[in-house]
């Protein structure tokens, strides 16, 4: 467990500059979007009622009012997100290669570490789970001070007060992100360890037998999702509405099991005996 965290540390800490690149960038993008926002609504607002001669409550029932969800909707928000997901995603692949690139083949020294390779796979499959939740970590305490600045621009009168619970649960991005119960989030984010290590896999196989394994990677990604919707594919063509809900959830949690168990041993086998350097 020792040489694992040892691991896990050292991976997280190669990320670190760019990981507070990316939380630098998503509080200043958001916060700029909320303020730009609001100061350009109040401004519409106070033109429209200078050129018409209206008080605020006809403005209100001509026009409606701002909610904080509508905030949540705009391209600031989404690009914030957009851009942290892309970067993950590509240090997904990154991870991995930046061992067998550069002036020196770290590949090497890695795979000599008295650890077992489970623990390097693990390490750098963990990181990238731990990374994504730390960003949902840092959107949690962004919302309440954006929700706070959002309020304190526009005037009662002139917006609808939603919990943050709402506004999220009625965002068309950030419910998914933010699942409104545990259960959601776990099998949101248990998907997503699940498609990691398939990709792993897959890049895996490419490292071992290079342009064949880019066949053998592509095909072991495809069939792997295939045998993990197996239960959904056959109920839906041969058997509709054969299962109970939670006869089908649990299903899928078995079969998630199994595609999460065949992966990383598939992984493990290939750092052991097929990896090359």
């Amino acid at each position: 467990m020792k040489k694992f965290l040892k691991l896990l540390n050292f991976e997280l800490n190669r990320f670190k500059k760019i990981y507070i690149v990316l939380i630098l960038l998503t509080v200043v993008i958001q916060i700029t979007g909320v303020i730009y926002k609001t100061l350009n609504y109040m401004n519409d607002v106070n033109d429209t009622m200078r050129e018409t001669s209206i008080n605020a409550s006809e403005y209100v029932s001509q026009n409606g009012t701002m909610d904080f969800k509508t905030i949540l909707n705009t391209s600031w928000f989404f690009f914030s997100v957009a851009l942290c997901a892309a970067a993950l995603v590509i240090y997904l692949f990154f991870i991995w290669y930046r061992e067998w690139f550069g002036k020196n083949t770290f590949i090497y020294r890695l795979l000599m570490l008295p650890t077992s390779r489970v623990n390097i796979y693990l390490s750098k499959a963990l990181t990238i789970f731990l990374l994504v939740l730390g960003l949902i970590g840092i959107q949690l305490i962004l919302l309440p001070i954006e929700n706070f600045i959002f309020k304190a621009i526009i005037p009662t009168e002139f917006r609808i007060d939603l919990k943050l619970a709402d506004a999220i649960r009625l965002s068309d991005y950030l419910h998914i992100l933010i699942p409104g119960s545990f259960l959601t989030f776990l099998i949101f984010y248990g998907l997503g360890f699940l498609a990691v290590t398939i990709l792993f896999t897959g890049i895996l196989f490419e490292r071992s037998f290079r342009f064949k394994g880019i066949i053998m990677g592509g095909i072991y990604c495809i069939l792997s999702v295939i045998v993990f919707f197996a239960p959904l594919l056959i109920e839906t063509f041969f058997m509709p509405n054969f299962l109970y809900p939670i006869e089908r959830f649990f299903i899928e949690l078995i079969m998630g099991i199994v595609v999460l168990i065949g992966s990383i041993s598939m992984s493990v086998y290939l750092l052991k005996n097929k990896v090359t350097v």
